[in-house]
């Protein structure tokens, strides 16, 4: 680690960003990404470098940062190898809940923040339990999770979402699909035979025409509830792991019925 923790930090990843905010070091932010939108008074005049797929490469050069922080699955490979070339560089892809306590660690050794980065590594352990603890003599709930619309797009066990699903007391119902990010046609919403679907807000915006729509439909069988909810609970890891976990699991409950 360096002698001098890094204080110009470029962000490409809105959920870190919302974690460095947290931590107390949001003045440490020097460039975002321009999906980068909470919390939203200490972003309004960090500059914007692009989007996650598209960054501005010279722009973020420009900046002189000490450290710029990526995500494997939503940064290219081409746009890391570009930034840590030239300069320190950090890229995280969590796939499960307990290994978002790792990319904590990690970023809080590297800021210099390890009490600030273990209350919400405690956080996050604490929650873990209380999902299990609460799940205790409940059914799991099997749920639809799309991440995109036309087409539908799902996701399988080898996924942050899932894990996070899993945690709250939820089957994942394209879990064994062989692809991380399925493709699911309508003629088959009603084998895969969902007690809840979930409609989230990210990455894809479903809304309420979307969640009318789906309804009227009855095309996973009637009666489905279907829900809108906020997709950074389930997606956005860091700081917000630990929250948005219980927040599921809480979104979860009435829909479980005893074993």
């Amino acid at each position: 680690m360096p002698a001098t923790p890094p204080q110009r930090i470029v962000s490409l990843v809105p959920s870190l960003t919302e974690t460095i905010c947290e931590f107390g070091v949001g003045c440490r932010l020097v460039g975002v990404s321009r999906y980068c939108s909470l919390p939203e008074e200490p972003l309004l005049f960090v500059p914007r470098v692009g989007g996650t797929k598209n960054p501005d490469l010279e722009k973020i050069a420009s900046l002189e940062p000490d450290l710029v922080l990526l995500n494997g699955e939503e940064n290219r490979d081409e746009d890391f190898e570009w930034i840590s070339q030239r300069f320190p560089a950090l890229r995280f892809t969590p796939r499960g809940v307990s290994e978002v306590v790792e990319v904590l660690e990690t970023l809080g050794k590297r800021l210099g923040l390890d009490e600030e980065s273990e209350a919400m590594q405690l956080e996050i352990k604490a929650q873990m339990l209380r999902s299990e603890v609460e799940s205790v003599g409940l059914e799991g709930v099997r749920v639809f999770y799309p991440i995109w619309r036309q087409p539908w797009i799902s996701i399988n066990r080898d996924t942050y979402v899932h894990d996070v699903l899993e945690r709250a007391g939820a089957i994942n119902v394209c879990a064994s699909r062989e692809s991380r990010y399925p493709v699911v046609t309508e003629d088959h919403f009603a084998l895969l035979a969902p007690d809840l679907v979930l409609l989230p807000s990210e990455p894809f915006a479903f809304t309420r025409a979307h969640r009318r729509s789906v309804v009227e439909s009855e095309a996973f069988g009637r009666g489905v509830p279907v829900l809108l909810v906020d997709g950074k609970n389930f997606c956005w890891h860091g700081s917000r792991t630990g929250r948005g976990l219980g927040r599921v699991t809480d979104l979860l409950k009435p829909f479980r019925c005893r074993a």
